[in-house]
Parts: C-alpha cells; structure tokens; sequence
C-alpha cells in the first residue's frame, strides 16, 4: 500500500504483532535470511520496519498455502 505521495508504508515490530505476527525476533531474521518473510528496511539510526504491502502480500501467501495444504483430516 502507498501513501498519497507514492511512497510504500512501513510497519513497525508492534504492526506486526498487531496483524498476527507474533514471532522472536530471532525468528523473523531466520526468515528473512532464507527468504521466508519479507527483508526489514532500515528507515534511519537503529530503527527496523517492513514494508507494509509485503507483510500483506506474504500473509495472503499463507492463506493460500492453508487452503492447498491438508494437515490431518480427523
């Protein structure tokens, strides 16, 4: 998602949690290092965040992944 002046937004690590993220962070840079969640951009000093049309792209990826992938069938 862009905002009105073209530019992506980002989400922070609460973002995150907020959309149902709830992962370490440890976990998250596994991720990221094997291409399984989307890299973090660094908006200045210390500061992480994602891109927020990836985080939704990536969570779209997930429920597609559910709806083609049978676990059990009790």
């Amino acid at each position: 998602m862009m905002d009105e002046l073209n530019t992506p937004r980002l989400v922070s690590r609460d973002d995150l949690e907020r959309l149902g993220i709830r992962v370490s962070n440890t976990t998250l840079l596994r991720w990221e290092l094997r291409g399984r969640f989307p890299r973090r951009v660094r908006p200045g000093g210390t500061t992480v965040a994602w891109i927020l049309s990836e985080i939704e792209d990536w969570l779209a990826e997930r429920a597609a992944e559910r709806a083609r992938t049978y676990y059990a069938d009790y």
